[in-house]
Order: structure tokens, then C-alpha cells, then sequence
């Protein structure tokens, strides 16, 4: 009787195991979400104008991940989604340094017709 215990024992641990190995990836969704955000706040810093090669490529990823998700390929929805949230990232960060270097040209351009105008006033 112990030796069926046993056996038994070892069949569902083993039982156990193999569906583990053969679990699947929840779906993604809460880093989709991330993905989505992140994707809306590039577009609200003005990334689609200022930093359109990285937004195309994160809104193809974007794309690409909703059709993984779709087909529940969860690996590969959740890969493009970090992938999306990084680009996006990346978007906006450029998007903003484009905006710094208009400013920072402003600045000049205002400090340069300044020192024209108060040598101009000088007796």
C-alpha cells in the first residue's frame, strides 16, 4: 500500500510539473496599459512632430502587439509593449529636447538683440 502511495505520489508531483512547463503567459494587459500611456503622453509632449521616426516605430510596435494580443501570443504582446513603452519613452524625450534647443535658440536670439539695442544707447 505504500508503494502505491508512493507511485501516486510521484505521478502527481510529475503531473504537476508538466503543467507547469506547459503554462502559458498571462495576458499582458496591465503592461499594455503602460504601453497605451505611454504612447498618449509622447503625443500630448508633441512627439508626432518633433520625434516622428521613433513615434512611427512605436506606434507600429504598438499595433504589433495588440494583433499578438489578439491571437493570444502573450510572449511576444508583452515583448512589444515594453519595447512600445520604451520607444515612446524615447519619443517624448527627444520631442522635449527639440523643444530645450528652440528655447535655448530663443534665449540667444533675444540676449544677442539686447546687447545690440543697450550698445546702440550707449553715448
Amino acid at each position: 500500500m505504500n508503494h502505491v502511495r508512493t507511485i501516486m505520489g510521484t505521478a502527481l508531483a510529475t503531473a504537476t510539473l508538466v503543467l507547469a512547463a506547459c503554462a502559458t503567459t498571462p495576458p499582458p494587459t496591465a503592461q499594455m496599459a503602460l504601453a497605451n500611456a505611454a504612447l498618449a503622453h509622447a503625443v500630448g509632449a508633441g512627439s508626432p512632430e518633433l520625434a516622428p521616426a521613433e513615434m512611427a516605430m512605436a506606434r507600429d510596435k504598438m499595433m504589433r502587439a495588440n494583433q499578438a494580443m489578439a491571437s493570444k501570443d502573450y510572449d511576444t504582446a508583452l515583448s512589444l509593449s515594453q519595447q512600445v513603452q520604451l520607444d515612446a519613452q524615447l519619443a517624448e524625450a527627444r520631442a522635449e529636447s527639440v523643444k530645450a534647443g528652440k528655447s535655448a535658440r530663443a534665449m540667444q536670439e533675444a540676449d544677442r538683440a539686447l546687447s545690440e539695442e543697450m550698445a546702440r544707447k550707449k553715448p
